[in-house]
């Protein structure tokens, strides 16, 4: 098995398979950040969705700030998956959570792919080591994990299977990271990764709170906005506690609070999602969202998350 022959810095080709909500975001970040997309998706009417999700990014990701060369028109549809990937520098693929179909669509990718390039899978709960079962050259293969929208949450977690050779891992970092990525190299294998995990429970807490009539979703959202989720873009959750335990940091913290960890104030098993459930959130969000469009809560989240990551970066870099 060749490594790759092109260096992270020097590739200019990439292919999507899977042109969903986070196969579309992975276009429109390559595209906006210069490189030339082939993207395949089997379903009939994915070139005009994907066409319609770049358009509805592209304000967005002018606004942070376009790469020489960066052009909609860098974004060609192939016929099908092997004329997606015969000239691929590297590979993002982004195809339903469904084991088998993973399975037999890595297996078709690679071996369609030229030698030595990368594969990575968008996958957000399996494994690689189970993914990769089929391949013909596993050791290419690796999860590129991110967060929606992918044209603007930074985060990607980089993690190989049992049969992934450590270099793609090191290769699929780096070239993440000059495409403008906010890397995790992950030690190890988990399943759904880190910070999946911890979306998770806190999603399980607010689906029992509602179902036990303690909060509503907008109370619960707003508990996040205005509380919590203010601190976490500069310090995350760790510091924040850090700075919980005053002087004494994280040990006073843990030394003082430790005792609570043992209080019922958290419900780590996720509640049966019954009809009622599923109702009452659907309800929640109609009314959180008060007539606005999915389109128009899109684009203000857009506006929000640009000016908290400026702020953020402004704060790092000594800013006023």
């Amino acid at each position: 098995m060749n490594h790759n022959t092109a260096s992270p810095a020097d590739v200019r080709r990439v292919a999507c398979i899977g042109a969903g909500v986070i196969g579309g975001g992975w276009v429109a970040h390559f595209l906006a950040r210069g490189y030339h997309v082939t993207a395949w998706d089997p379903a009939a009417d994915a070139e005009a969705k994907l066409r319609r999700l770049v358009d509805a990014a592209w304000p967005a990701l002018t606004e942070l700030g376009l790469a020489d060369g960066a052009s909609r028109d860098n974004l060609t549809i192939a016929p099908t998956l092997e004329a997606a990937v015969s000239g691929a520098e590297f590979v993002q693929e982004s195809a339903p959570e469904d084991l088998a179909l993973k399975r037999d669509l890595l297996a078709r990718i690679d071996a369609a792919t030229p030698a030595g390039v990368v594969i990575s899978s968008s996958t957000s709960g399996y494994g690689m080591t189970e993914m990769q079962a089929d391949c013909p050259a596993p050791q290419r293969l690796v999860v590129g994990h991110p967060f929606n929208p992918p044209y603007l949450i930074p985060l990607v977690e980089v993690v190989g299977g049992e049969r992934t050779e450590r270099w793609a891992v090191e290769w699929a970092s780096e070239f993440f990271e000059v495409a403008g990525k906010s890397v995790i190299t992950m030690d190890r294998e988990v399943p759904g990764f880190i910070a999946n995990r911890l979306q998770e429970a806190i999603w399980r807490e607010a689906l029992h709170m509602v179902a036990n009539g303690e909060a509503t979703v907008e109370q619960i959202d707003a508990s996040i906005t205005e509380g919590p989720g203010l601190r976490w873009p500069l310090l995350g959750p760790c510091l924040t506690f850090h700075l919980a335990g005053g002087e004494g940091g994280m040990a006073h913290m843990l030394d003082h609070f430790g005792p609570s960890l043992k209080s019922p104030w958290t419900r780590l098993e996720a509640p049966e999602l019954t009809e009622e459930l599923r109702d009452r959130m659907v309800k929640g969000c109609e009314d959180a969202a008060d007539g606005r469009s999915i389109a128009e809560l899109v684009a203000e989240r857009d506006r929000a998350v640009i000016a908290v990551m400026r702020a953020v970066e402004n704060v790092r870099k000594g800013g006023s």
